[in-house]
């Protein structure tokens, strides 16, 4: 079976790694991969928003089935256009992805469909942003309305950061396009969960939860980033918590999705906040978070290439998804300056027994080298039946892995293990 996973990043590496773990998957194109993934599928300079150049690939190679992971190609149609030529997929088509790709008709499909959210205002023009921002409550929350990388949302403590939140996004146009429409949110407090879920449209499958270290330091300071790194399960997820989001959040997406027209297949990504008025959504996302899947991944004990076409096939109901009772935790091993400017180019080495936890993110092949080429290079990722030795591992692990400006936050995991409830 010939399998194609358009991407490039660590999130795709740990998608192929599961999915060579079916002998079915006997080879594994990575659109455009990495000089890291290149060790597990043969990479081919080839975007992940090329469209065109993807399907004329795919049809080229009589690729058998398409894993579509990153938001801009699921945004502009990819899955779409592999569909249109017989290629199965998994990743959600166009009309669906724009659950992620627009926080205004998010927003607007949890308010219709009476989804717990954040309250919230849309503004088209900055000056009635900054006229609205003047009586608002503080702190809020300003979002730009589509695809930023993950870096188009502004926690604003005061007056002043949300006007220059709004500036940036709507006058500025750090995000182009993104930031023609803002939404302007209410500040919710609590704890942060994030829950993968296989959906087929009808059933939804919650994956194991976890917590997402965005900022660059140590104690959560810092500018925000893609992600430092990642523990799971969430201890703030408890049994109760799940239920009620399964009744409240999980099944009436997936539904309002439907009855909209658009109906979801793939993978659902909550961003979860647990406030005291119960779980709410921060903000959905259109397929696996990343680095989420560096440690969701890896504590699947079903067969990952099988589940995934369970939900192409809309047959989810049928196939069992089972999930390890176990810990995990995952490290980013960054370049210095990241999220800022960073040099690049520098040899990485990685042990022999480091290998099989390593998730590469931005790194390239060099004279046969592998070299840092990103802001976020190397993911680490221990699994152990506690999560207190889950971190102990990752960081022995994430030790042993060196490049000349290699930095790494040093207490990932911590707030998860201050909650008390570490471990099942």
């Amino acid at each position: 079976m010939k399998i194609l996973v358009v991407g490039g990043g660590g999130r795709e590496h740990a998608i192929i790694k599961k999915l060579k773990e079916n002998p079915a998957a006997e080879k594994i194109y990575a659109l455009p991969g990495n000089g890291g993934i290149a060790a597990d599928a043969e990479c081919v300079a080839i975007g992940a928003k090329d469209i065109p150049g993807i399907v004329a690939f795919a049809k080229e190679k009589g690729i058998d089935y398409a894993v579509v992971a990153p938001d801009d190609p699921l945004v502009l149609g990819c899955v779409d256009a592999l569909e249109a030529e017989g290629i199965p997929c998994f990743g959600p088509r166009q009309n669906a992805a724009i659950i992620e790709g627009s926080k205004v008709f998010s927003k607007d499909l949890m308010k219709k469909y009476g989804i717990p959210t954040a309250s919230y205002e849309v503004f088209t023009s900055p000056e009635a942003a900054l006229e609205y921002l003047e009586t608002a409550p503080v702190p809020t929350v300003v979002k730009a309305d589509g695809l930023a990388l993950g870096k188009g949302v502004t926690v604003a403590m005061t007056r002043e950061e949300a006007r220059g939140a709004v500036r940036e996004i709507m006058e500025d146009k750090k995000f182009g396009k993104s930031g023609d429409r803002i939404v302007i949110e209410e500040y919710l407090e609590g704890p942060e969960v994030s829950v993968l879920s296989f959906t087929d449209g009808t059933t939804v499958v919650p994956m194991v939860s976890s917590m997402d270290h965005k900022r660059a330091g140590d104690g959560d300071t810092g500018p925000n980033t893609g992600g430092m790194g990642t523990v799971a399960p969430n201890p703030f997820y408890t049994e109760a918590v799940a239920a009620e989001c399964m009744e409240k959040i999980f099944l009436p997406t997936v539904r309002a999705m439907k009855a909209e027209g658009r109906e979801f297949r793939g993978c659902l990504y909550f961003g979860l906040m647990i406030t005291k008025d119960g779980p709410k959504v921060i903000e959905y996302n259109c397929r696996f978070g990343d680095p989420e899947t560096q440690v969701v991944l890896p504590l699947l004990e079903s067969d990952l290439l099988e589940v995934m076409q369970a939900v192409t096939a809309g047959k989810l109901a049928e196939c069992e998804v089972k999930f390890r009772k176990e810990n995990a935790c995952c490290v980013i091993l960054a370049s210095e300056g990241y999220p800022g400017s960073y040099g690049k180019g520098y040899e990485i080495t990685i042990p022999e027994e480091v290998l099989p936890h390593v998730y590469v993110a931005g790194a390239a092949l060099k004279d046969g080298k592998l070299v840092t080429s990103g802001g976020r290079v190397i993911g680490v990722t221990a699994t152990a039946a506690t999560l207190p030795e889950a971190v102990k591992e990752a960081y022995a692990l994430a030790e042993k892995v060196s490049f000349e400006n290699k930095y790494l936050r040093s207490d990932i995991g911590q707030r998860a293990l201050q909650a008390g409830k570490a471990g099942r």
